[in-house]
């Protein structure tokens, strides 16, 4: 009897994973989009970046309703966890991302519960600017990987990338603290 309810959850394990990557529509199930729009934006907490100074920097998910993101930590093996990679140039250093604390939910498609994210999902980290960096206009390149699905159905894999400019000042030079929405407020000299 252990046996069979082993291969009965293997089996169901499977199938929920087909579920989790083929896309809706090849199901003939009518889905949102055929491309879920999630916007995805990236923000800093300073119009400028000071050398030898840490300026916070965050990629904010807008997730439509009727949508949900796997989280960074999904729960299941088979679903795809969103991730973060941000690439620099110079000597700048990147802290490590701090993800939003993931929804617990169970779907129709599985007898599993899955953490997901929904609404809005900000995920945050540390820009480290070394004290000898160049004066000057300088970008990050953040990627984020990410699966939306609905309650029935999830879409393929996305990876969205984005550019984040930013102007690196002297020590000395005063910066002006924006999105306050996202980062809390307070002065930054």
């Amino acid at each position: 009897m252990r046996r069979q309810e082993l291969i009965r959850r293997a089996t169901l394990s499977v199938f929920a994973a087909i579920l989790l990557v083929v896309p809706a529509n090849f199901y003939g199930r009518s889905s949102p989009s055929a491309d879920p729009k999630v916007e995805v934006n990236g923000f800093f907490s300073a119009d400028k970046a000071q050398r030898g100074r840490t300026v916070q920097a965050a990629i904010v998910m807008d997730i439509p309703e009727g949508l949900h993101v796997n989280a960074n930590k999904p729960l299941s093996k088979f679903a795809v966890p969103t991730t973060l990679k941000v690439e620099t140039r110079g000597g700048i250093k990147i802290g490590p991302v701090s993800y939003p604390r993931a929804i617990v939910r169970r779907f129709s498609f599985s007898n599993d519960r899955l953490a997901v994210y929904e609404g809005k999902a900000v995920l945050r980290f540390n820009v480290n600017i070394p004290a000898n960096q160049e004066v000057g206009l300088t970008e990050l390149r953040a990627r984020l990987r990410f699966q939306s699905c609905t309650d029935e159905v999830c879409f393929p894999p996305t990876i969205r990338e984005i550019t984040m400019p930013i102007l690196i000042v002297g020590a000395n030079e005063s910066v002006k603290r924006i999105n306050g929405h996202l980062f809390g407020g307070g002065r930054r000299r």
